[in-house]
């Protein structure tokens, strides 16, 4: 195919703004379906992950045809969490899609995604979306849109954007929001017309290598995009490393490029095409391939560098290996090698002992899709507190702050406020938006972790929480955790209803009468502060005598139900979530009580 009928275009935009809804509406512009398929909705995000929370986790590559042009599109995740994710990708593209919603405006992780788009010099093509929604302002959405991009330091031939309003779930796009269409067949031809084909340089083969699959057919396939010169099958190449520079010659078996969904295997492809390679030996996300007579790499991908480390250890409670499959420490170290090898972001670390790892990633929400997806497969493991990645920069201790947005009603903004700042949270913006406001802060990350949690059950499920790394500063000094202790399980057992009734004024559950519980879990929240060790497994005593007043009727509270997010989020330095394919359990670290007594007092003649 010739290069100047090609586009390569990357869809960013913030979480939930659309930009799966956009490409499944450009899919079926492409008419890549029959008209008795019926694929449903959010075609793209096929992982059950994305489908359930509603957010793109993993970039995808996909192709419309359109007359005699072929459009490669890259929807990526709209999260900063999957920033690692987002700047790969982009390097394969020439433009992008900046969506925006009509109501929302530009909200924090667009102008994180579109500050990376920028730095790479695409062309920008605006999309405000959804202009069906009652009250919207499209208009002054796209004047802040201008603002954002000037802000962001956008060169004359990016501020010069065009833009197009519409809704992609209703499936129009036109140049005035006051005039709907029928279709999105104006943003296609505004993409034909002002995405730039890609450039090509000459010279011998390139090919960077930003995304990786795998087949249980054909194992590990390279996704790239070629820079210059063409591959093609038998090919001999030369593998540059991404690290060290080393030169690997290796053979390209198959070629593959994106038709629609699926791939069709060529035989060759030229420069500014996306492809898949199958046959490379021994590749990672970064490595270039070139050519084996003058290798030449190609620069890197730049990756942001991980915020939080969490520890991975085995599951060794008293329940272990009931409900998973792969319980061993070999399986989960096999299991994150895995994962490194397309999840950039990721880092593992040596712990000393063999049962545990230190996992380091770019927030709560990265790492808590690996051990869901993990758990998903049948691995049974413990998870400790996160912790803040501290560094030291000119003699200085530091740690990494965040931009974080709060929209919620006007009612609770003083609540939210309040809460923030004893997190160590400094307000920079607050604005009022209908009966909303949107607070803006500067607040470390250690800040954030429980933030969320906090503010839903505060204002009712109303607020908003979003935010994105920004960068290292000075520590901002201690930040007050949990306040109240846990009740702990004192021996193993199945949870009676009678005695949950009894101990209800002494705190909160996150059990229910029946669930089998062990010693030194922690099966609820104290209502003071400090650790209180209870009997949940004792029965009411009987007797052969008739009693003189009818048994009180028992009224337990329903417990409270953590995800996995919020369990991460909740426990103390001294506690796991214990995470196995059907259940999540907070437990204390030390199951016995006089093991923690003693590790208390270790501690303490330590710090003394």
């Amino acid at each position: 195919m010739e290069v100047s009928k090609i586009r390569n275009i990357a869809i960013i935009a913030h979480v939930d703004h659309g930009k799966t809804t956009l490409v499944d509406k450009l899919l079926h512009a492409g008419h890549l379906f029959k008209d008795h398929e019926n694929p449903g909705e959010l075609i793209m995000d096929s992982n059950d992950l994305e489908r359930e929370r509603g957010i793109t986790i993993l970039a995808k590559n996909v192709s419309v045809r359109y007359k005699d042009y072929k459009i490669n599109v890259i929807d990526t995740p709209g999260h900063s969490d999957f920033g690692g994710e987002v700047e790969r990708v982009l390097n394969m593209a020439d433009g992008c899609l900046l969506l925006v919603d009509a109501f929302e405006g530009p909200m924090p992780q667009t102008r994180f995604v579109l500050q990376k788009a920028l730095q790479m010099g695409l062309k920008p093509i605006v999309v405000i979306n959804k202009v069906d929604k009652k009250n919207c302002t499209p208009d002054e959405v796209h004047e802040q849109v201008f603002d954002l991009m000037f802000a962001l330091d956008a060169n004359e031939d990016q501020l010069d954007f065009p833009a197009f309003y519409g809704s992609a779930k209703q499936g129009w796009m036109s140049t005035d929001w006051k005039k709907p269409t029928t279709d999105i067949n104006a943003l296609i031809e505004g993409i034909i017309q002002y995405i730039p084909a890609p450039r090509v340089d000459q010279g011998t083969t390139q090919m960077l290598i930003t995304s990786l699959e795998y087949s249980s057919f054909i194992g590990r396939i390279a996704i790239g995009r070629v820079q210059r010169g063409l591959v093609k099958a038998g090919q001999q190449v030369a593998l540059v490393k991404r690290e060290t520079g080393a030169i690997v010659k290796t053979r390209i078996k198959e070629v593959y490029v994106f038709e629609g969904f699926e791939k069709k295997k060529v035989e060759e492809v030229r420069a500014g095409e996306i492809c898949a390679l199958v046959g490379l030996e021994g590749f990672e996300i970064g490595d270039t391939v070139a050519d084996i007579e003058k290798p030449e790499a190609l620069k890197s991908i730049a990756i942001d560098e991980p915020t939080m480390s969490m520890l991975f250890t085995i599951n060794n409670s008293p329940f272990y290996g009931k409900e998973g499959k792969f319980v061993t420490s070999r399986h989960i170290k096999e299991r994150l090698d895995k994962e490194l090898e397309k999840n950039l972001a990721l880092r593992v670390g040596d712990t000393g002992s063999a049962d545990s790892f230190m996992v380091f990633g770019r927030g709560v929400l990265h790492l808590s899709v690996l051990i869901e997806t993990m758990r998903r497969e049948g691995y049974e493991l413990q998870i400790g507190q996160p912790q803040v990645i501290f560094k030291e920069i000119d003699g200085v201790k530091c740690e990494p702050i965040e931009e974080l947005t709060i929209d919620l009603p006007e009612t609770d903004a003083g609540k939210a406020i309040e809460t923030v700042s004893t997190r160590k949270g400094e307000m920079t913006n607050m604005e009022p938006k209908g009966d909303r406001m949107i607070l803006k802060f500067n607040i470390p990350s250690r800040g954030i972790i429980g933030l969320r949690t906090y503010l839903m059950n505060a204002t009712a499920g109303e607020a908003v929480v979003t935010h994105r790394y920004k960068e290292y500063q000075p520590y901002k000094g201690e930040i007050p955790g949990r306040i109240n202790g846990s009740l702990i399980v004192m021996e193993q057992g199945e949870a009676i209803a009678y005695s949950l009734h009894n101990l209800q004024d002494r705190g909160k559950f996150f059990i229910d009468a029946g669930e089998p519980v062990y010693e030194g879990q922690v099966i609820g929240e104290h209502s003071r502060s400090g650790d209180l060790v209870i009997n949940v497994t004792k029965t009411k005593k009987l007797t052969n005598m008739r009693a003189s007043g009818a048994d009180e009727k028992m009224r337990i509270a329903p417990p409270i139900k953590f995800s996995l997010e919020e369990a991460l989020e909740y426990i103390q330095a001294d506690e796991y979530v214990e995470v196995t394919p059907k259940s999540i359990r907070l437990r204390k670290i030390y199951l016995n009580e006089n093991d923690r007594k003693r590790e208390r007092n270790r501690s303490l003649s330590s710090v003394a």
